[in-house]
């Protein structure tokens, strides 16, 4: 990966929206609720497809290596990057919030400087898979192919929700559905036993937050379901299906439902990997839906650590216990697990989180780490977690570490074909 001959300059807005690289402070990063000073090796070109969000009632934080010290621009707005998918941020943008300042919307927020006519971010390229890579997308083919499915299958309820995701969200997955490729999504559930502070398509009225996107509405027939997988399976290279969305709850509180498609689906094809992402919370359903031809299943997580879990998910009807005794079934089976986890600078690397995280894999051996951005404002989730935020040992250090400890473990941002699968497990 590319570094920058030195730290990058400090990135600054005005009111208007434009924004500028300062003269002579360097671009500073966000650690936990900690303003650290950065180096060279921390930053890699701003990756194509990452986007430039103003921290609205933020000012940002440079070091003024005159004084020796951070310096705050108090009449200027923050600025962030929202990194690329297939990317893992290493530190947050720091800045300082002022009084009047509203919660952020549900984004990361990775600290990006200017230096050398080109932008730079803290982060690191975790996965080699081009999936989501801004360049495979052409919005002309996917609404072709929306134009020509709707016509197909007319009367498929699912098949127009994920055309809505395709041509309103862009999102990535729904994307690739309709250029018949990759992972396909699989949207079921309306409803969630999960109350996450940032959910990314639910907000409560007194949340001060408002969802990115819109939740499915309704549950998708097992014939719908299984119409679109059958479709996908059948069209795209090294298919993956999968249940789960961020456009939907928790797909467990449908299982049956699941369950059916399921059966529909392997009734027709040996082919493919459906997959499941979820919270975990029903092992016993997980179970079933392995019987009929579940393949993986990713659960998500933003610690190992149960106290702090509890504090973001606010499980209903369901503990943290649950999520590790779906590992652990889900491996007796042979299947494949992986972890969903969200990566927050200061709090994912600190070494208590560390050890919790090596003692939920060595008891419970789940295959792959998916080092997901946390989409949440860090001043709000700073709060939450400030009870956690002591010792850090560095987003890097901390995938290294993990590396080097379990061999065997595979790293990256998507949920892999069965080919990777396969070769991982000896199969």
């Amino acid at each position: 990966m590319q570094h920058p001959r030195k730290t990058p300059k400090l990135l600054y807005a005005r009111d208007d929206g434009n924004f500028f690289d300062h003269p002579h402070l360097e671009t500073m990063g966000r650690s936990g609720n900690d303003i650290v000073r950065l180096q060279p090796s921390d930053f890699i070109l701003l990756p194509d497809g990452s986007d430039i969000y103003l921290l609205k009632g933020h000012s940002p934080i440079g070091f003024n290596k005159r004084t020796g010290r951070p310096e705050v621009l108090r009449n200027h707005t923050a600025i962030s990057a929202f990194i690329a998918p297939a990317h893992t941020q290493t530190y947050l943008a720091a800045s300082q919030q002022k009084k009047d300042a509203g919660i952020l919307p549900l984004y990361a927020y990775s600290a990006v400087g200017f230096l050398d006519g080109k932008m730079w971010a803290t982060a690191l390229r975790i996965d080699p898979d081009i999936r989501q890579d801004c360049d495979q997308f052409d919005q002309r083919i996917v609404e072709k192919n929306v134009a020509a499915l709707r016509k197909k299958f007319p009367a498929n309820r699912l098949i127009e929700h994920v055309a809505h995701c395709a041509t309103a969200y862009y999102c990535p997955a729904a994307r690739n559905f309709y250029q018949f490729r990759w992972e396909a999504p699989l949207p079921s559930s309306p409803a969630c036993n999960s109350r996450c502070i940032g959910c990314i398509s639910w907000q409560p009225p007194t949340s001060g937050m408002i969802s990115p996107q819109n939740r499915i509405n309704f549950v998708p027939t097992p014939d719908e379901i299984a119409e679109l997988a059958l479709f996908h399976i059948a069209h795209a290279p090294n298919p993956v299906v999968s249940f789960g969305q961020g456009c939907e709850g928790e797909p467990l509180h449908v299982w049956e439902t699941l369950l059916e498609s399921i059966k529909l689906i392997r009734a027709k094809t040996s082919n493919g990997i459906i997959n499941l992402n979820t919270n975990g919370s029903k092992s016993d359903a997980i179970e079933k839906l392995i019987a009929v031809g579940l393949d993986s299943i990713r659960i998500s997580m933003n610690s190992a650590q149960e106290a702090l879990y509890n504090i973001y998910y606010r499980p209903t009807n369901y503990s943290f216990a649950d999520l590790a005794e779906s590992c652990r079934i889900t491996r007796k089976a042979g299947k494949w697990v992986s972890l969903n986890y969200f990566v927050f600078p200061g709090v994912t690397d600190t070494i208590a989180e560390a050890e919790a995280l090596c003692s939920f894999i060595d008891t419970n051996r789940p295959n792959m780490i998916q080092w997901r951005n946390f989409n949440i404002d860090p001043d709000l989730y700073g709060r939450l977690a400030k009870d956690f935020s002591k010792t850090t040992t560095g987003i890097v250090n901390m995938i290294n570490m993990l590396k080097q400890r379990y061999p065997n473990m595979y790293h990256g941002y998507f949920n892999p074909g069965k080919e990777i699968q396969e070769r991982l497990m000896g199969k």
